[in-house]
């Protein structure tokens, strides 16, 4: 990969993303000094793309902050008699281009900040890729592992009673994410349906199962999205597909689909980590056997010619357990973070020997680790182009539900691939247009389409 170009030094002497100064909009809304918050990142990181392109400040002061957030607390009574009180969210921030958008989560981790900066997020993403959702976020505080089937169907529907009132399949549409599933999305649906009658009610919700208003190609559509966009930029990475070496950072949904789908157009994974350990094999990892054995065992260790599942038997006998700083040490094309936010800080970028990230979870890099690898030049391709399929194919899955339609599996695959290519497309006008990082050019490309929304529609009264 060639790094001898004017964005490459505009990545040395500007920080990737995120500006050195801190933006006067900050001061004007009175966001805390906290470089650690997320969300004072993802907004700094907008703001800096927005400076690039001129945006007009009031444009900027709108984004800078979610036009609604709502915290909600409700009782569920758990299996063993016990009530517990969980905590919620659904954060709306802007419907701009048409409604909000956004996935539940389910994790106890899950925070205002964080659910903010993804909604954030959300927005950015369905604007560069030009589908007519805004972008929200929500979840709730708990780990869905602890809870029993019939537990968790009973906080699911009621969270959806929680927020019932904010949500409908013309307002703002929830999806699955982290912790969540297609069944749950079936639960979520079917308590909003019995209480509003309206004929379109199926569509409150994505990423439903197939028998029940589900699209064909969800499951997969983030790690495809990832795969599509990849092989879209290959050539101006001057990388081959066919026998590129990839190192994976997580291996639920995403990095589980978008492993499969590269592996078998003639990519090798060779390293994967996920919260269980971390598994190296210079001969490459079959990730369909992987996934095997994750489906049964709920991580990758162990996985091998002992695995339990005997799954390692058809796989290449050398994958090793290995550190976590030698799973990121592994020298690779590309290296895909597919986990949680924040994985990847300072050090762990120092580590990386990669020439390329592609990011398939929402903000995987810390500000501190993309400064990193802009110094090494190592080229970023951000969240809001990389894991943007889910979303597209919500979208898909949503049109399906207004028009009561099944689209085949075909169909699905060729407008997703279609929308992926031109989203990459736009951010490489726009890389080349301002001479900037990869993770700018696609911020400058959706903030573009955003003030010409703005431009258009005003600001009412």
């Amino acid at each position: 990969m060639s790094t001898a170009t004017p964005a490459a030094s505009a990545q040395t002497s500007t920080p990737v993303g995120v500006s050195t100064r801190r933006d006067p909009v900050f001061e004007e809304l009175g966001f805390p000094p906290d470089p650690e918050n997320l969300y004072t990142q993802t907004v700094g990181t907008m703001l800096h793309a927005a400076d690039v392109i001129d945006l007009h400040h009031r444009v900027k002061v709108i984004l800078a902050q979610p036009k609604n957030e709502l915290m909600v607390h409700f009782p569920v009574r758990l299996d063993d008699g016990k009530y517990h009180l969980f905590k919620g969210y659904r954060v709306q921030h802007n419907n701009a281009l048409g409604p909000y958008k956004g996935g539940l989560r389910f994790h106890p981790d899950v925070n205002l900040d964080d659910v903010k900066s993804l909604a954030l997020l959300m927005t950015m993403k369905c604007s560069l890729v030009r589908i007519p959702f805004g972008g929200a976020k929500g979840g709730v505080k708990t780990d869905p592992r602890t809870l029993s089937t019939g537990e968790l169907e009973r906080v699911t529907r009621r969270f959806c009673t929680a927020i019932m009132h904010t949500i409908g399949p013309d307002r703002d549409i929830p999806a699955p994410d982290v912790g969540t599933n297609a069944a749950m999305m079936a639960w979520f649906a079917d308590t909003y349906a019995m209480t509003h009658k309206a004929t379109d009610s199926l569509g409150v919700v994505t990423g439903k199962p197939i028998a029940f208003g589900g699209s064909l190609g969800r499951e997969k559509a983030t790690g495809q999205g990832v795969i599509n966009t990849l092989v879209e930029l290959l050539p101006s990475l001057n990388i081959s597909i066919e026998g590129m070496r990839i190192s994976l950072q997580g291996f639920g949904n995403v990095g589980s689909w978008a492993g499969r789908i590269v592996q078998d157009l003639g990519a090798r994974i060779i390293a994967v980590q996920d919260h269980t350990g971390c598994l190296r094999n210079d001969g490459g990892i079959d990730c369909h056997a992987l996934a095997e054995h994750v489906l049964v065992s709920g991580g990758i260790a162990h996985f091998g010619a002992d695995s339990p599942t005997g799954a390692g038997a058809r796989a290449d006998h050398g994958a090793q357990a290995v550190s976590e700083e030698d799973f990121y040490r592994t020298p690779c094309d590309v290296f895909i973070p597919a986990a949680l936010e924040q994985m990847v800080r300072a050090e762990q970028a120092d580590w990386l020997g990669c020439k390329v990230v592609v990011e398939a979870a929402n903000a995987p890099i810390t500000p501190d680790g993309d400064r990193v690898l802009a110094r090494r030049g190592i080229e970023v391709v951000p969240a809001i182009l990389a894991n943007a399929g889910g979303v597209v194919v919500s979208y898909f899955e949503w049109l399906q539900n207004k028009a009561s339609q099944y689209w085949d599996a075909e169909k699905v695959d060729h407008e997703l691939n279609r929308v992926m290519v031109m989203a990459a497309r736009r951010t490489l006008v726009c890389k080349q247009k301002y001479e900037v990082d990869m993770r700018t050019a696609a911020y400058t490309s959706a903030l573009d389409h955003i003030a010409q929304v703005y431009n258009a529609r005003g600001i009412f009264p």
